[in-house]
């Protein structure tokens, strides 16, 4: 059975982990736009890579889900780079919050169920998180705990509360940052761990285990 790495967000930083992590196995490729993917695809396949591409929408559920079959269709899932996101220049705060905080819970929660014991992901994301003043005890927690379709409905991340894109992407950073999944432990107990210290858990069927780059 085929290693399965799966890329989300076909540019320069995630082609440049896929580089690192591909080796032997299979390079799922995917982007909002295919073509991005192909192009991506093709620099691979030129440096000896196995790849194949697909297209996904992170802020769409179901598009997850059918870039989690295709990957499972190819062989075991042991890795996976999310690197998709959007920027302030491109979008406004509530498309930068489902893209760059919703689809990362998606993208996660979704993977998460079928990914083999032993792999890992990888989340790449902002620094700009970090000139924000800390979150309250309470919203890291919410952060941390609340179910991927209801983050958006969080009181500080509504219109009112954010000033602008950037401080969307801030906040949306700040989520990336902070919480961490792991991906398959061993025993399969699905944790969720919020904060440096990771003593805050939601427990569920599956496990990540989480890097997230800043």
């Amino acid at each position: 059975m085929k290693t399965v790495i799966v890329l989300i967000g076909s540019g320069q930083i995630g082609q440049a982990v896929a580089r690192r992590v591909g080796v032997g196995g299979h390079v799922l490729l995917s982007d909002l736009r295919e073509e991005n993917a192909a192009a991506a695809a093709d620099v691979l396949a030129n440096a000896g890579y196995d790849v194949s591409i697909a297209a996904v929408d992170v802020a769409s559920r179901s598009s997850v889900q059918e870039l989690v079959k295709a990957a499972t269709n190819l062989g075991e899932i042991k890795g996976l780079i999310h690197a998709a996101g959007v920027s302030p220049s491109q979008a406004p705060p509530e498309v930068i919050l489902e893209v760059d905080l919703y689809g990362t819970a998606l993208v996660l929660e979704e993977f998460g169920t079928v990914i083999a014991p032993g792999g890992s992901g990888v989340v790449i994301s902002s620094q700009s998180g970090h000139r924000l003043p800390p979150l309250s005890a309470e919203q890291n927690k919410a952060l941390a705990t609340t179910p991927a379709d209801e983050l958006l409905d969080l009181y500080f991340l509504q219109p009112g509360q954010l000033t602008d894109s950037l401080h969307a992407y801030q906040r949306a950073a700040v989520f990336a940052r902070g919480v961490l999944y792991t991906v398959a432990l061993a025993d399969g107990a699905q944790s969720r761990i919020r904060g440096k210290s990771g003593s805050e858990r939601n427990n569920s069927k599956h496990s990540w285990s989480g890097v997230r780059a800043s």
